[in-house]
């Protein structure tokens, strides 16, 4: 009897089988149903064959703009591009700043605005007028009100002619500015 209990075949020893059976089956079936609800087989080669589509496009307008191109350089001459370079060059040296806080009452903000006005020059601000001055400084805010541009051109004048003892005697006397 031993013998015959042995060789029989109990289905109990691979129940632990059937479970993982149904699992495989399972993932089988929700990868495929997953696959056609989500995704299209052909979404990888539409996305390919719209991509190739685009770079034939970029490359053909690149062909046509490099034949236009030679066209184009040809009406820059060696001249040309050496008159502008010299152009730029004389503009950015022609403006020499001048100091303008040696005059009593210009600080380096009104400086700043000053320059901004294109007064860069103790000539220029001895030649402009002093309800131009209280403009451009009402103009900045009510910080810069308060100063008083009356003796500025006069001062400026001194110093683009070089007059500094006398600038130096008259800023000693003024307060201010005034």
């Amino acid at each position: 009897m031993l013998l015959i209990t042995q060789n029989n075949c109990n289905c109990d020893d691979f129940i632990w089988l059937w479970p993982l059976l149904l699992a495989f089956l399972l993932g089988l079936i929700l990868g495929w149903l997953l696959k056609h609800l989500l995704g299209n087989d052909n979404s990888d080669s539409d996305k390919i064959k719209k991509l190739e589509t685009e770079l034939n496009e970029c490359q053909n307008n690149l062909k046509t703009k490099s034949e236009v191109q030679p066209i184009e350089k040809a009406a820059i001459t060696s001249s040309n591009v050496k008159t502008e370079t010299q152009q730029i060059v004389a503009s950015k040296t022609e403006i020499q700043k001048d100091n303008l806080t040696k005059v009593e009452g210009i600080g380096p903000k009104i400086q700043g605005l000053l320059y901004d006005a294109e007064i860069y020059t103790w000539q220029k601000l001895s030649e402009t007028a002093t309800e131009t001055l209280e403009k451009i400084l009402a103009d900045a805010g009510p910080r810069y009100r308060m100063h008083k541009p009356k003796t500025w051109a006069k001062q400026a004048g001194l110093a683009a002619k070089g007059e500094w003892e006398k600038l130096k005697k008259w800023q000693n006397e003024l307060k201010g500015g005034l």
